[in-house]
C-alpha cells in the first residue's frame, strides 16, 4: 500500500513511525511532515490544507490511503476533495468535521443525540456575552471556531468571564462565542475509530491542557498526555461508546454528514456521570503519541477498514503497562513562542521504549535542529507501569536542551495506581 499522512506535527511523526511498521505498506509519503518524519517519511511540499493540491498529489502517486492529522484540512474540505477523486481517506467530510470546527454546532449534534453535556449558551455578540457572563459568574468561555487549543478561558469570576468574551471576540474563532456550565471533576479523552456507523474505542487518555504544574495557568493545546487513564472501568468505558459516540455518529449521519475518521470526545467525569466537554474530528495531540506507543496492532487495517465504511468490532490490541509523553515548549508558549534556537540531545539512540516525536522543529540553512513552534517535542516512553515510564520520559526529557525550554513535570503524577 501507498500512503500518504498530512500534517507535520507530533501527532503525525507518532503516526508515520507506527505506520511505517506495517508489513503492508509500500511507500510512506508526508505533507508537509517535519525533521522527525523524514526518518519515516518522503516529505513533500503539498499544503495540506488545500483540497485540489493534496487530490491532485495522491492520485499522481497512486496513493492508497490519506490520514489526515489535523483538523483545519478537515474543515477545508480535504476528505470530501479526496473522496470525490476516488481516494481512500481516513477522516471526516467538512460536514462532519463540524463537530470540531464549531462548537456551536457540536453542542446541537449532542443536544438532539441525547448525549450528557454541559449547560450553555451561545451569543453572536462579543458584549452581550460579556454582559451574561457578568451575570453568569465562574464560567467556562469559548470561542466558536478553531483556535489551535486555545480558544477555551475558564473564568474564576464573572468579571474574567466578560474580558475573555471581549478578548476572544476578537479573533476570527471568536465571531461566536459560547458560555459554558463550569463542571468538576477530573478530564478524561475519549477516542473512537469511526467508520460512519461502528466503531472502536482506543484505551482512555488524559490530557494536561495548562501550562504549569499543578494546573495553573492559561490553557495550552496539551503540554502531555499518558495512557491508558485508568479512571474509567472497563464496563463503564463501553457506556461511553454506547452513550456518546454512538448516538453521535447516529445523528451525524441523520445530518447527512457521516463521520469515518477520529471521533475525539474531551469528557470530564462528574458525580453525575461522564459529561462531554468538547468533540474534536480527529487523533488528539499529545493524547495520539503515547496512545500509539501502546498499540500492538498493525494500525493500516484499521484505518483502511474505517475508510471503506467496513470496520470489524474488534478490539485493537495492546502492549501491556503504560505511556507517558511530555511536551517541551518553547519560550513564549503559549503566547508568541520564540524561533530558531538550536535543539541540543537528540544526537544518538535513545533508550529502549523511549521516541522523541517532533513537532514545532525545522533544519536551519547550516543543517542544525532548531525550534520552529510553540510545542516543539514530546517525549514518549513505554513501560511495564505508568510510574516506570514517567522515569523513562522525565530521563530523556532532561537531556534534551534548547534555549527557553519549558514542560512540566507533573505529567501523570496524579494518574491511578492499580
Amino acid at each position: 500500500m501507498r500512503l500518504l499522512v498530512l500534517g507535520g506535527g507530533a501527532r503525525e511523526h507518532a503516526l508515520v513511525w507506527k505506520l511505517r511498521q506495517s508489513p503492508l505498506l509500500s511507500a510512506l509519503f508526508a505533507a508537509p511532515g517535519n525533521p522527525g518524519i523524514a526518518t519515516h517519511a518522503e516529505l513533500v511540499a503539498v499544503d495540506p490544507n488545500r483540497p485540489r493540491a493534496v487530490t491532485d498529489f495522491a492520485l499522481q502517486k497512486r496513493i492508497d490511503l490519506v490520514v489526515v492529522g489535523p483538523e483545519a484540512p478537515l474543515v477545508a474540505g480535504v476528505a470530501d476533495a479526496l473522496r470525490a477523486a476516488g481516494v481512500e481517506v481516513f477522516g471526516p467530510s467538512a460536514a462532519a468535521a463540524q463537530v470540531e470546527g464549531s462548537k456551536a454546532f457540536a453542542k446541537d449534534v449532542m443536544l438532539a443525540a441525547g448525549v450528557p453535556t454541559a449547560r450553555s449558551e451561545v451569543f453572536d455578540d462579543a458584549q452581550a456575552a460579556a454582559a451574561r457572563a457578568r451575570a453568569w459568574g465562574p464560567v467556562v468561555v469559548k470561542a466558536d471556531g478553531l483556535a489551535a487549543g486555545k480558544g477555551v478561558v475558564v473564568a474564576d469570576s464573572g468579571e474574567e468571564a466578560a474580558a475573555a468574551c471581549l478578548a476572544l471576540g476578537q479573533v476570527p474563532a471568536g465571531k461566536r462565542i459560547l458560555l459554558e456550565e463550569r463542571l468538576s471533576g477530573p478530564e478524561l479523552s475519549v477516542i473512537a475509530l469511526c467508520d460512519g456507523t461502528r466503531f472502536v474505542l482506543l484505551p482512555p487518555s488524559q490530557d494536561h491542557k495548562r501550562i504549569f504544574d499543578g494546573d495553573q495557568g492559561p490553557n495550552t493545546g496539551g503540554m502531555g498526555a499518558y495512557a491508558p487513564a485508568g479512571l474509567l472501568a472497563d464496563a463503564e468505558l463501553g457506556e461511553v461508546g454506547r452513550a456518546v459516540i454512538e448516538p453521535t455518529l447516529k445523528e451525524l449521519a441523520r445530518r447527512g454528514a457521516e463521520f469515518r475518521g477520529a471521533l475525539y470526545a474531551g469528557l470530564m467525569l462528574t458525580k453525575e456521570g461522564p459529561r462531554v466537554l468538547e468533540f474534536n474530528a480527529r487523533l488528539g495531540d499529545p493524547e495520539t503519541q503515547p496512545l500509539l506507543m501502546m498499540v500492538k496492532d498493525d494500525l493500516v487495517p484499521y484505518l483502511q477498514a474505517c475508510a471503506r465504511g467496513r470496520l470489524e468490532a474488534s478490539a485493537v490490541a495492546l502492549h501491556s503497562g503504560a505511556a507517558v509523553g511530555v511536551v517541551l515548549a518553547a519560550h513564549g508558549y503559549p503566547g508568541t513562542p520564540r524561533q530558531g534556537d538550536q535543539i541540543h540531545g537528540l544526537d544518538g539512540a535513545q533508550p529502549p521504549g523511549v521516541q522523541v516525536f517532533h513537532a514545532g522543529t525545522r533544519l536551519s540553512d547550516d543543517g542544525k535542529l532548531v525550534t520552529a513552534g510553540g510545542r516543539v517535542l514530546t517525549v514518549c516512553a513505554q513501560a511495564e507501569s505508568i510510574a516506570a515510564a514517567r522515569v523513562l520520559a522525565y530521563q530523556v526529557a532532561e537531556q534534551v536542551r534548547f534555549e527557553g525550554r519549558h514542560f512540566r513535570r507533573d505529567i501523570a503524577a496524579k494518574a491511578p495506581v492499580h
